[in-house]
């Protein structure tokens, strides 16, 4: 029994702390790091090998967007996978056609982009690392519905890295990480549409999101992936004017 008390004592002692740190805002780290982040994140997203492995985590925003918009839409999620070329899938029932496979197909392409402009908003309000505690547990939520070997692994690295990062560091590292993560969610929601667009002029992707929207609307493929274009472009404007404008005194939550 006093095993249990000290196990639950514990538990609410790191529960306490979690809450604390992930609801006291922390000043932004200076301009010129969070330029740097910037930067960083940049050169991630442009330089093709390193782009390869960051991708997965791209890959992970748009799987868990496409499960989130089928829950809310009312379809039932059976799982997601993950695969180690950076493709995805997220299966749910329902019905074939109507609003909620519309908005199922079209959550994955936009998925990383809002994800990021939440991400930039929370960061304007000062809680960089209530935002890094807010992704453990999207990872963790995403890690039950997990349906393969490499999507458990990849979701669990992911996860540990920021567990670290928000329990062991300082806050200014904290910080610094929480703007890196955001520019590159911002500036890595683009290229995948961009990518998914070069392999459609290759005559591949034929069952795109965009090409299965273009169905379900009757409409064509390319519209779609000119919507998702202007959405993802859209994000990363303003969540970079939001990174660079920092909303003023910050005060705790109550």
């Amino acid at each position: 029994m006093a095993a249990v008390d000290d196990f639950l004592a514990t538990t609410g002692d790191v529960l306490t702390r979690i809450w604390t740190a992930a609801t006291t805002p922390v000043d932004p780290p200076a301009q010129t790091m969070v330029l740097a982040a910037g930067l960083a994140a940049l050169a991630v997203v442009l330089v093709t090998p390193v782009w390869r492995v960051a991708r997965h985590v791209v890959t992970i925003a748009h799987e868990g967007a496409h499960a989130v918009a089928a829950m809310v839409t009312g379809r039932r999620l059976d799982g997601i996978r993950l695969h180690s070329d950076t493709s995805g899938l997220t299966v749910s029932a329902g019905r074939p056609r109507g609003f909620g496979m519309v908005v199922t197909a079209f959550a994955g392409y936009v998925g990383p982009g809002l994800t990021g402009l939440g991400a930039a908003w929370l960061l304007r309000q000062g809680y960089a690392v209530g935002l890094l505690w807010l992704l453990v547990l999207l990872l963790a939520l995403i890690l039950l519905k997990i349906r393969n070997w490499f999507g458990l692994w990849s979701v669990l690295v992911s996860g540990a890295a920021l567990v670290g990062v928000s329990w062991w560091l300082d806050p200014t590292t904290q910080s610094t990480v929480a703007y890196a993560v955001t520019w590159f969610l911002l500036l890595g929601s683009v290229r995948p549409v961009l990518e998914l667009q070069t392999q459609r002029w290759r005559g591949k992707a034929r069952r795109s999101d965009a090409d299965q929207l273009g169905t379900l609307t009757s409409t064509t493929g390319i519209v779609w992936v000119g919507v998702f274009l202007v959405v993802t472009l859209g994000c990363l404007v303003l969540g970079a004017t939001w990174i660079l404008e920092p909303a003023g005194p910050l005060l705790p939550m109550t």
